[in-house]
C-alpha cells in the first residue's frame, strides 16, 4: 500500500500516463503559516495532478471513487479499485480533503495549458488533494525529487510539467518550475543512465539538496 503523500501522488500520475494523456502538469505545495487571532495555524500539503487526456463523464467521475468498482485492465485479477479511494480516504482521515474534476463532465477544460492545438485534446481530468501535516493521521510526505523523476519518466507523456511551491519560514520558500521537453534539450535521452544521475542530481537541488 501507500506510505507517503508522494506515494499517493505518484499513482494518480500513473493513472494519467495510462489514460492516454500526452501532457500533465504536477504541481505540489507546501504552506507552513502560524496562526493568529483572525486565521488558525496552516501546515498543509497540496497537490495537483492535471491531464489531457480522455477524462471522465460524470457516471465515471462517481465510479472513480467507489472502491468496489475496477476496469480491471490496469491490475487484471484485482476486484477492489484502491488508486483514487485511497486518496479520498487518506486525504479525509489526514484533516484535508480533495477534489476530482473533468472536463468532460463539468464542460470546460481544467488545466487551459493543456490544451493545445497540437493533441487537439480539450479533455483531461484533474485531481486535487490535500493534508493537514500537523494531524498524526498524516503520512509522510516523502520523496519529491523522487516523485518528480518518475513523472518524467512515465511512458507516453510527451510533455510534463512540474511545479513546485513550498512558503515555511523554517525550511526557506522554495518556487521553481521543470519541464520535460527543456530538460530532453539539455540531457538528451532522459533513460540514458548518464541523463538519469544527472536528472536525479539536478531535481535534488532545486529542493536544496545536493547529496
Amino acid at each position: 500500500m501507500h506510505f507517503t503523500l508522494t506515494d499517493l501522488a505518484a499513482d494518480i500520475t500513473q493513472n494519467s500516463a495510462e489514460s492516454g494523456a500526452r501532457q500533465l502538469v504536477l504541481e505540489i505545495r507546501e504552506t507552513a503559516a502560524a496562526g493568529s487571532p483572525e486565521e488558525p495555524a496552516k501546515n498543509e500539503f497540496r497537490f495537483i495532478i492535471g491531464d489531457n487526456g480522455k477524462g471522465m463523464n460524470t457516471a465515471e467521475l462517481e465510479r472513480a471513487v467507489d472502491p468496489f468498482v475496477t476496469d480491471g485492465v490496469k491490475h487484471p485479477g484485482r476486484k477492489v479499485g484502491l488508486g483514487i479511494p485511497f486518496l479520498v480516504q487518506t486525504a479525509l482521515q489526514s484533516g484535508g480533503g480533495w477534489n476530482i474534476t473533468s472536463a468532460k463532465a463539468e464542460g470546460h477544460v481544467t488545466i487551459p495549458e493543456l490544451a493545445d492545438g497540437k493533441t487537439g485534446s480539450k479533455q483531461g481530468t484533474t485531481v486535487e488533494a490535500w493534508f493537514d501535516l500537523s494531524n498524526v493521521d498524516t503520512p509522510p510526505v516523502g520523496d519529491i525529487p523522487g516523485l518528480f523523476r518518475t513523472a518524467l519518466l512515465f511512458a507516453g507523456l510527451e510533455e510534463v510539467i512540474l511545479k513546485r511551491s513550498r512558503k515555511n519560514s523554517a525550511l526557506g520558500n522554495l518556487d521553481y518550475e521543470v519541464r520535460k521537453t527543456e530538460l530532453i534539450e539539455a540531457l538528451g535521452d532522459l533513460e540514458d543512465a548518464a541523463s538519469l544521475v544527472l536528472l536525479g542530481k539536478y531535481l535534488r537541488s532545486l529542493e536544496g539538496n545536493d547529496e
